[in-house]
């Protein structure tokens, strides 16, 4: 049989077979490997006390969890599936929590030993069985209703439907921005699914801890893992910690700002404690600057002159204070340059090719050319040595002398001189090519051109 349990929406956790105190082997229990499980940090620590607690934490669908009396001593541990009280009837569900843990979680959710309600036993196979069965139509039932409520014509959305163990009752999770009229809902539900109809209105943070899912930062959703509680997040929040007001970025699955805003914003405030407010301005020898960035980790503050803001200047915090009181004593302090030399624009410029998509590309682009520029320079190198053999250069020195007995004697030689037969005909050649040529000729080539060559 499937999981009884859930951790993130409908789908099921694999979890290993266990057996109950029933002898029942077919049932996959979860352990303590539940969304908003609690550790057991007193599970190998002996009670000294001789009172034994006889609260238990059950768990149901999804995030549902509720504290039952073991007023039958029925010995259980966590993983156990129990049939406890209800109204009507009776469901099932997985023991969570047991031991003295129990009454510390009583005690910080304020839930009061008086209301709670009983364990009746161990569930048995015919309860496992009708409990498996409703689980299954539960998908079905959500598609059917979600149709239903759109042929009605309410602004709602259902978000999950929930069986009891005893299959008597089902319990619509939904959400809406307004109040709805579901008078005519609950009648037309009853008549489709002939069963009890309970309907619960939850919030868009309460949804997303029912759906589950992957958040921005790769891990399961906080609100469906370990977050209790939901604190409101303001957009002020992300002022203070110097973030930009992007709703897509800041807002979560559920619509909302998101609740991990809130994790460092005690840090953040101590720190800006003892920030100057940013909203300063400095009276300069050059004219009014004022602060237009923040650095809480650096400890340093941006100014700019209201005239020129093109131009950044970057002070720490101490310097700021001793500026500040000094044009609170009605002086002007020395332009921002002589305290600071401005901010080179190359940052400016590298953070704008770090946001370009292409950037890898043309790195790329780069390396490749770089190695095969290397690629060549190397094959000529190699092919210069291979010419620059030691063999070759003595066949060229033996080239050069032709006759090795008469040695340098043949360098100093004077290059003799040529005769006039020769001088003649050489002016007679460069007085042929000064005269005009045959305009024919140049008719011919015009009109019947050479042929090219195909293969070329």
């Amino acid at each position: 049989m499937s999981c009884g349990c859930k951790t993130s929406g409908d789908s099921a956790h694999s979890c290993g077979p266990k057996k109950t105190a029933s002898g029942c082997e077919n049932v996959n229990t979860c352990g303590n490997s539940y969304k908003l499980s609690v550790f057991d940090w007193l599970s190998n620590i002996n009670n000294p006390a001789p009172n034994r607690c006889d609260f238990v934490e059950v768990r149901f669908k999804n995030d549902r969890k509720s504290f039952y009396k073991n007023v039958n001593n029925i010995p259980l541990h966590i993983g156990s599936v129990v049939t406890v009280e209800s109204s009507p009837g009776h469901d099932v569900g997985v023991v969570s929590l047991t031991g003295e843990l129990v009454k510390i979680q009583m005690k910080k959710k304020k839930f009061s030993e008086e209301s709670a309600l009983k364990i009746y036993r161990q569930a048995n196979q015919k309860d496992l069985e009708v409990w498996q069965e409703a689980r299954k139509k539960e998908d079905g039932v959500k598609l059917e209703a979600r149709k239903i409520a759109q042929r009605l014509g309410l602004e709602m959305k259902v978000t999950d439907v929930e069986y009891q163990g005893d299959a008597s009752k089902i319990t619509f999770y939904y959400t809406a921005d307004n109040r709805v009229d579901f008078r005519q809902l609950i009648k037309d539900y009853a008549g489709s699914f002939r069963t009890k109809i309970d309907m619960k209105q939850i919030g868009f943070r309460q949804e997303a801890a029912k759906v589950g899912g992957i958040g921005s930062c790769g891990r399961e959703l906080c609100c469906s893992t370990w977050l209790t509680d939901f604190r409101s997040v303001n957009t002020n929040v992300a002022r203070y910690q110097q973030l930009s007001i992007n709703p897509q970025k800041l807002a979560g699955q559920c619509g909302k700002l998101k609740c991990c805003l809130n994790y460092e914003l005690d840090s953040y405030l101590d720190a800006l404690s003892h920030f100057p407010s940013s909203s300063t301005t400095l009276e300069t020898e050059k004219g009014k600057a004022f602060c237009i960035k923040i650095d809480v980790f650096k400890k340093k503050m941006w100014f700019a002159y209201v005239e020129n803001s093109i131009a950044w200047y970057d002070f720490d915090i101490d310097l700021v204070k001793k500026l500040i009181s000094k044009n609170k004593r009605g002086e002007k302090t020395p332009p921002l340059e002589e305290l600071k030399q401005p901010e080179s624009s190359v940052q400016s410029i590298d953070l704008i090719q770090e946001n370009n998509m292409d950037r890898f590309e043309k790195k790329n682009r780069g390396n490749r050319n770089k190695n095969n520029q290397n690629r060549q320079n190397n094959n000529q190198q190699g092919q210069g040595q291979k010419r620059n053999r030691p063999e070759r250069q003595e066949r060229t020195e033996k080239s050069e002398n032709p006759n090795p007995h008469t040695g340098n004697q043949n360098k100093q030689q004077k290059p003799q001189s040529q005769p006039k037969a020769a001088v003649e005909k050489a002016e007679a050649n460069t007085d042929a090519d000064k005269k005009p040529q045959n305009p024919n000729k140049k008719k011919f080539k015009k009109k019947y051109p050479p042929k090219k060559d195909k293969n070329a």
